[in-house]
């Protein structure tokens, strides 16, 4: 018997459809939002977003059945199995369900390991997804794209949170920086904040503006206006607004978003995205790569959203988290081999807004193993160990860039070495700083850098 094609699983398994729904629940929802629940065999969702809607008793007729206002799951008029709820569902080309239960399903906890079994045990069954808001922004929608491919996903937005909030405070959508905290440490705001700009947060909960409140304050920009709007777009509306050092909300009600416009106090150091951030940023021990010799590093190792970078012998980590700050899809993976640094490394990191940056305590190349194939690696450390330029050349994926710095007799020979088999270019920096000299300044030079820099050549593609 042969395989069933993917048009025959597509005719069994019918597209999951995923609704997105507001705080103002079943009013709230187009005729064609409806007209898809009524359908549904299997409705799925979080417990608050299943209570938005009436127990599929109620009657289906895209528009009827629940005023404006009217609180669901209560008598809605007719019920699913009586004349008028038959009759129109009829009408509609939808099964009203008088013949057929609609299962709910709580989503598990955690979600995502959970999400392929579930709906394969759903298959062949008529899913439907509860979303909060736009389910392909931050929602459910983009994980079920990502699962089962577009084909398979159908999706009927609701206007997002961040739509409504920028409707209430009269914000440009477009110019908005946008943030989600729903998965995210606070930590992840630093790099948005900057005077005069505005950012929306998407809450995890009522304490989560109270700790953007608390970080912005602690970062020098107390005296930014924080406002909370709480359940958008339903009857429980509700808007609060302060100053970030000011503030005294402890907890909100759960279901909101904070509006932030950003403003810097006295004196406060802008920290901008751009590579070379000012060494008095980061806390270190003197293993530091100072701020010039990394802003020319960070444009050899160019950056690319969605990029992986390895920084072995991390030091402070300051390579890793530009590289992160570059953009919020960057990743990487810093490698120290002392507890202390490798415990600094992360302590830079949350407090520059890059909280996910990986740190790994180990000496390389052995700690190298088994990490996730980079798109560049950067050697800031461990040049004269054995194997260790091999390990990081081997693991870098074709097409991907080594950048390594040498500020020794002994590590700039092994750089002239690889240079001598591999090609790429080298640079030597030598950066001077002024400094007092008596009652004048002058001129301090710092010790020269040596950057060689080397891409690793495509794979060939094999013959056909």
């Amino acid at each position: 018997m042969s395989e069933p094609s993917s048009a025959d699983s597509t005719a069994v398994d019918p597209a999951v459809v995923v609704v997105g729904i507001g705080d103002d629940g079943w009013a709230g929802l187009s005729q064609a939002a409806r007209r898809e629940l009524c359908a549904a065999e299997v409705l799925m969702g979080s417990a608050r977003q299943l209570r938005l809607v009436p127990e599929f008793g109620i009657e289906c007729a895209a528009g009827h059945g629940v005023e404006p206002g009217t609180e669901p799951g209560g008598d809605h008029g007719a019920r699913f199995g009586g004349e008028s709820g038959v009759e129109r569902g009829a009408e509609l080309g939808v099964d009203s369900g008088a013949d057929r239960g609609v299962e709910r399903v709580v989503w598990p906890s955690p979600l995502l390991p959970a999400l392929p079994s579930l709906l394969a045990s759903h298959r062949g069954r008529r899913v439907c997804v509860l979303a909060s808001g736009d389910p392909m922004f931050h929602g459910i929608g983009t994980t079920l794209v990502r699962l089962l491919g577009a084909g398979r996903v159908r999706v009927l937005p609701h206007p997002s949170s961040v739509s409504l909030a920028c409707a209430r405070l009269g914000w440009a959508a477009d110019r908005v920086e946008v943030v989600s905290l729903v998965t995210r440490p606070v930590e992840v705001l630093h790099p948005v904040v900057h005077e005069g700009r505005r950012v929306l947060v998407l809450s995890a909960d009522g304490r989560t503006p109270a700790r953007v409140a608390a970080l912005l304050a602690a970062r020098g920009h107390g005296a930014s206006t924080v406002t909370v709007l709480e359940r958008l777009g339903g009857a429980g509306e509700r808007v609060v607004s302060g100053r970030a050092d000011t503030w005294s909300t402890a907890v909100t009600h759960d279901l909101n978003v904070v509006a932030v416009e950003c403003r810097a106090d006295a004196g406060t150091v802008a920290l901008p995205r751009l590579p070379g951030l000012p060494d008095e940023a980061f806390e270190h021990d003197g293993q530091l790569t100072k701020s010039e010799v990394r802003a020319v590093t960070l444009s050899r190792l160019a950056p690319v959203p969605g990029e992986l970078l390895w920084d072995v012998g991390a030091g402070a980590g300051s390579i890793g988290i530009e590289w992160m700050r570059a953009h919020p899809d960057n990743r990487a993976v810093a490698v120290e081999s002392r507890p202390d640094r490798a415990a600094v490394v992360a302590r830079n990191a949350a407090a520059l807004g890059v909280p996910g940056l990986d740190v790994v305590t180990g000496a390389a190349p052995a700690a190298l193993a088994g990490l996730e194939t980079p798109d560049a690696v950067f050697v800031g450390g461990g040049l004269t160990v054995a194997g260790m330029v091999e390990a990081c050349w081997e693991a870098l994926r074709p097409g991907g860039r080594l950048v390594a710095n040498a500020v020794t007799v002994e590590s700039e020979a092994v750089l002239a070495r690889w240079h001598g088999g591999l090609g790429g270019d080298m640079v030597r920096l030598a950066v001077s700083r002024t400094s007092p000299v008596g009652g004048f300044t002058g001129w301090r030079p710092m010790m020269p850098v040596t950057i060689w820099t080397v891409l690793k050549p495509p794979a060939l593609e094999e013959k056909r």
